[in-house]
């Protein structure tokens, strides 16, 4: 009987720079066990987004970290296994530590985008770099939903109140490298303790603020919906303005409201799942992405 084949998963990014007076360079790393000269990926810890993914294993292959900007296609290919599909994202180095060859990467090198289209040895990851060097500038938004909280029937308190549960916990943790991934560096939030909670583990991991809102709780978007559409639109704005990456963190009845001042169709959201809409400089929304929770 064959076994049965499996699809795995992974992501990658494509890190791009532009030195002064210079064209546009692409990272390439050779990895000697392939001795091929690729774009950075690997494939997902355990219980990982594959966003974060894309930032660690650039991190491990290149000593370069990095922060998300526009999505890219995927590719897939066979692997004796099964089927291997990659996840990729346009990337920008924030910072760097002191590269040590070794068995799975011995070199890394910034080409210009036509040197590495002649250097990269696969087709379909030279068609991602000819394609990614078209995306247009654009800043991450994240719309989160909180996390799982403690059920309406078990709290006796005011629903604003109503705290996350044990597994809401674990997954406002586990959206730390997702948010981190992206840079967010502007937190916003309904004011009820759910959605606060679930942005805090970010807020200390970072040294950030949360903003609360009343506009966004249940209660106050149930009586006046057109002040959650007003602040929404100014918090977009002021996004794609500053160019300074945002989460906002809200309630499933209030998400539709949210959504729409995004341009996004409304659509079902778990708890602790993420929408990140990547706007452009006058605020317009270019494309979205989703994240499923991951607990």
């Amino acid at each position: 009987m064959s076994r049965r084949k499996r699809l795995v998963e992974a992501a990658g990014a494509i890190v791009l720079r532009r030195p002064k007076g210079r064209r546009v360079q692409v990272l390439l790393v050779h990895r000697p066990s392939y001795n091929d000269w690729s774009l950075p990926k690997g494939k997902l810890d355990p219980d990982e987004y594959l966003a974060a993914a894309a930032v660690r294993e650039t991190w491990e292959e290149t000593a370069f970290a990095i922060r998300l900007r526009h999505p890219t296609n995927r590719i897939q290919y066979p692997i004796p296994t099964g089927t291997k599909r990659v996840a990729y994202w346009l990337g920008t180095v924030i910072g760097q530590r002191r590269f040590k060859p070794n068995s799975e990467v011995d070199r890394r090198v910034w080409l210009s985008v036509p040197s590495a289209l002649k250097r990269m040895t696969y087709a379909d990851e030279r068609e991602l770099l000819e394609h990614a060097v078209t995306l247009p500038e654009t800043t991450p938004l994240l719309i989160v939903r909180h996390g799982k909280a403690m059920e309406r029937k078990n709290w006796s308190g005011k629903d604003q109140l109503r705290q996350l549960s044990s597994r809401g916990r674990r997954q406002s943790k586990q959206l730390v490298p997702l948010l981190d991934a992206y840079g967010v560096a502007e937190l916003d939030s309904s004011a009820s303790t759910r959605c606060m909670t679930t942005l805090v583990p970010y807020a200390k991991a970072k040294r950030l603020d949360v903003q609360g809102w009343a506009t966004l709780s249940e209660e106050k978007a149930k009586d006046n919906p057109d002040a959650v559409r007003k602040l929404m639109k100014r918090l977009i704005k002021q996004t794609a303005a500053t160019g300074v990456p945002r989460a906002i963190c809200g309630h499933r009845p209030v998400l539709p409201l949210m959504l729409e001042a995004l341009g996004v169709p409304d659509r079902p959201m778990l708890t602790a799942a993420v929408l990140v809409a990547h706007l452009s400089p006058d605020g317009e929304t270019v494309s979205v992405e989703w994240h499923k929770p991951r607990a």
